[in-house]
């Protein structure tokens, strides 16, 4: 692919995924003469070499991946535990920067979010999120402070795309827990990945 993917007028179309607009991809493929684009481009061609790839994530959230707060609310500056503040009944969106993890928490605890991401893989995730899933509604690229506040208020209590986020996020949280569940899709990989690795498959084969 000639030039950069940041300088693209169309999409970059990716299989089993939404249309994903060149300054999204990931941050070290946007420059072709820096070592992370090297590196990224090496090991993702060594993913040919694989017997098999353990994804971070579940089916129905990717269907087509196998074929300043004063006054106003709590800041807390360094670490906080998380996954207990998504389970608490007060929490009613997440504004996340959409890393993978987080998101994964997010949604199984049933909680709609507000996409912000920052760098790496994030503002792929946040595309992916808001026009593909439709679990979140993206800060716009301005993020003044009334738009990120509407974002919030949307997905919170919104009649509209709001709803829509909501009843998505329930959906796949529902989908999340019975992959968690014995005999579910993440237990079932799990058992399989285990079974690779000590050799339990040739012994029952």
């Amino acid at each position: 692919m000639p030039g950069e993917f940041r300088d693209l007028a169309e999409p970059v179309r990716l299989p089993g995924c939404v249309p994903i607009p060149g300054v999204d991809i990931l941050s070290p493929l946007q420059d072709k003469s820096s070592p992370s684009y090297r590196w990224m481009v090496h090991h993702g061609a060594r993913y040919r070499e694989a017997d098999a790839i353990l994804v971070n994530s579940f089916d129905v959230l990717e269907p087509d991946a196998a074929t300043r707060t004063k006054g106003v609310g709590l800041l807390v500056p360094s670490w906080a535990p998380q996954t207990e503040v998504l389970a608490h009944e007060a929490t009613g969106c997440f504004l996340v920067h959409c890393g993978w993890n987080s998101v994964l928490e997010s949604l199984v605890h049933g909680v709609p979010m507000v996409a912000w991401p920052l760098f790496a893989e994030q503002r792929q995730n946040a595309v992916m999120l808001s026009e593909g899933v439709g679990a979140a509604v993206r800060v716009p690229a301005t993020k003044k402070k009334e738009e990120i506040a509407a974002a919030v208020r949307e997905v919170m209590a919104g009649q509209g795309k709001g709803a829509e986020v909501r009843a998505k996020v329930a959906t796949l949280q529902k989908a999340a827990i019975e992959g968690l569940l014995e005999g579910g899709a993440a237990t079932a990989a799990l058992d399989e990945v285990a079974n690779m690795w000590t050799g339990a498959d040739a012994e029952h084969a």
